[in-house]
């Protein structure tokens, strides 16, 4: 089994959280906060800047980390660190090559109630982020380990 560090965003601004839409025809079509792999030596911090860069034309600034999520496949296991984060500035762009190859077809501002009738990945965005976002003197919160459902 192959294992992957990977790390991701939430980012708010104006009541929404950015996230994109990967859109494989016949197999999956959802909504995920941007993130992604880990690179070299890059900090977790880094690789979720510039995941949300690639995946959207944003420049956005890590904050806090906020959820560690364990995730699995047949071949693959999953850490995935996800970090509160801030707009600084950017146009939505979903045209990079690096958006292109994870089948992104588009980056929206979205509120909590538009994520009801949607499918979202991570899923703690219908649920409990709202009310952990606004905790400050927690640590990190481990949301455990579940299986990917699309792959």
């Amino acid at each position: 089994m192959r294992h992957r560090l990977s790390a991701g965003l939430f980012v708010e601004h104006d009541g929404r959280v950015l996230m994109v839409r990967s859109v494989l025809p016949g197999r999956y079509d959802f909504w995920v906060a941007p993130g992604g792999g880990v690179q070299g030596t890059e900090t977790l911090a880094e690789a979720a800047t510039r995941e949300v860069r690639e995946e959207t034309g944003l420049h956005v600034q890590a904050e806090r980390l906020l959820y560690i999520e364990e995730l699995f496949q047949p071949e693959l296991r999953v850490c995935k660190f996800w970090f509160t984060g801030r707009l600084r500035g950017g146009t939505l762009d979903v045209t990079a090559p690096e958006a292109r190859a994870e089948h992104i077809t588009e980056a929206a501002w979205l509120t909590r109630e538009e994520f009801q009738a949607r499918t979202v990945y991570p899923p703690v965005l219908q649920s409990r982020y709202w009310d952990d976002r606004a905790q400050t003197d927690a640590g990190p919160i481990h949301l455990g380990l579940r299986a990917m459902e699309l792959w």
